[in-house]
């Protein structure tokens, strides 16, 4: 009786020590964290295209989730694309492991052998010719054919006229980016879609809280996707998500994210009832790949949404700011306009060179040289490319604007870490080159 009362004691003794430890573990990092000075510094001036989004709270979700051992998607994943469902208004959220792959998801499931009004080998997508390498490579990759249009110069997003009249026969799906969070016109992309019946893909990675008329963008079309990379808006380090109001289609996505079994979908019923043969846990029934993701990033998801709408706001605060500071200099450089009844979420911030005397590589070395980091717009003129001379595609039009943008754009940061003293450096180093540079 005596061992086991010791036993009992002992036991009792190490819960109470585990838990004595991971509270020792938390305060650490609250006070590591609290010991940060993220404030501008006037000595040693830095502006990073981005900056962190989280912090102690994060952290210590992630250690705890390690501690815990349940490291592969499971509660804490799902709760996170729960969270994700609650905040878009959206029925369905795939989760996986970055915004490129939930891009290469979406396409592969619209093409894919069970899904309904599929896309097959040879359809043609419109796409803006300013985007990202991994909006247009799982078209070529799923063997569709990317048709590119120009963009709109005011608002670097896809030109609606463009779009119209690159429509063929061939043409069943439109694939647009919203760039930097600035909304597209989707009254006039959703009349088009409707008008031609074509399927509307939202590669929304850019631009998470931005908002149409009150509505979500990737809320529009038949499937859309975010990105949660570290430089955007909010972070599970890498990941990202496809989301959809079509249940089947989440199903088909949900087999495909994971090997293509079926252990993950929310009705495997009719496969185990038509497949009695085989281990319903080991029940392959489509083709698939291995991009989940991680329990860690769930939780570490689920803090980070909470902060999304001041994020934005901040992002919104300081590029109003630097409007409002270079608006002087409107003759020689333009900004990015908001699309009308839109809200633009600002994921950076985007300058166009108009006076052509002015070399890019001048005032991107200036600004770089007083420590403010610079950027390509997106990536340019995507079919200016050497990649895509190996593949097929279709220009709707010249694209002259896009190239313009990749000849004569740059961003910089509008990010919500900037404060008061940083704007003020921005601004003042803007002065200080046209101060000195005579065109």
């Amino acid at each position: 009786m005596q061992k086991e009362e010791s036993f009992y004691k002992d036991e009792d003794f190490m819960i109470e020590e585990v838990k004595n430890i991971e509270n020792d573990i938390h305060f650490l990092i609250n006070k590591f964290y609290n010991l940060q000075n993220n404030n501008f510094d006037k000595n040693n001036p830095k502006i990073k295209l981005h900056e962190p989004t989280f912090g102690a709270e994060e952290v210590i979700s992630v250690v705890d989730t390690l501690l815990s051992g349940n490291v592969t998607m499971g509660k804490k994943v799902l709760n996170f694309e729960n969270d994700l469902n609650n905040y878009f208004n959206i029925k369905n959220s795939v989760t996986n492991n970055s915004g490129s792959s939930a891009n290469l998801l979406a396409i592969s499931t619209l093409c894919n052998h069970m899904t309904i009004n599929k896309l097959n080998p040879g359809d043609e997508v419109i796409v803006p010719s300013l985007s990202w390498s991994t909006t247009v490579w799982p078209l070529i990759q799923n063997n569709l054919v990317p048709v590119f249009v120009d963009i709109d110069i005011e608002t670097l997003n896809i030109n609606t006229d463009s779009i119209v009249r690159a429509i063929t026969e061939k043409t069943k799906a439109i694939m647009i980016v919203p760039v930097y969070g600035n909304p597209c016109n989707m009254n006039e992309i959703m009349n088009i879609c409707k008008d031609f019946k074509l399927q509307l893909i939202e590669d929304t990675c850019e631009s998470l809280g931005a908002k149409y008329e009150d509505r979500f963008l990737g809320t529009f079309g038949r499937v859309a996707t975010y990105s949660f990379y570290f430089s955007h808006h909010i972070t599970t380090l890498e990941g990202g998500v496809t989301i959809t109001n079509d249940d089947e289609l989440a199903e088909i996505m949900r087999m495909l994210r994971a090997h293509g079994w079926l252990r993950e979908l929310k009705k495997p019923k009719k496969y185990f009832d038509q497949y009695p043969e085989i281990d319903k846990k080991f029940l392959f029934t489509n083709i698939g790949f291995n991009i989940r993701l991680t329990e860690i990033q769930g939780a570490m998801g689920s803090i980070q949404l909470k902060k999304l709408d001041d994020f934005v706001e901040k992002r919104r605060s300081v590029a109003s700011k630097l409007i409002n500071g270079l608006n002087k200099y409107s003759n020689i450089l333009s900004f990015q306009k908001e699309t009308p009844n839109s809200k633009h979420s600002w994921f950076g911030f985007p300058i166009l060179i108009k006076d052509k005397r002015l070399q890019m590589s001048v005032i991107r070395n200036f600004l770089e040289n007083k420590g403010i980091e610079t950027r390509p717009i997106i990536c340019g003129n995507i079919t200016e490319q050497p990649v895509l001379r190996h593949y097929k595609y279709r220009k709707g039009d010249n694209l002259k604007n896009a190239s313009n943008v990749m000849k004569n754009g740059f961003a910089i940061a509008s990010h919500q870490n900037l404060d008061d003293n940083a704007v003020t450096y921005l601004l003042d180093t803007f002065n200080d080159f046209f101060d000195n540079y005579i065109l």
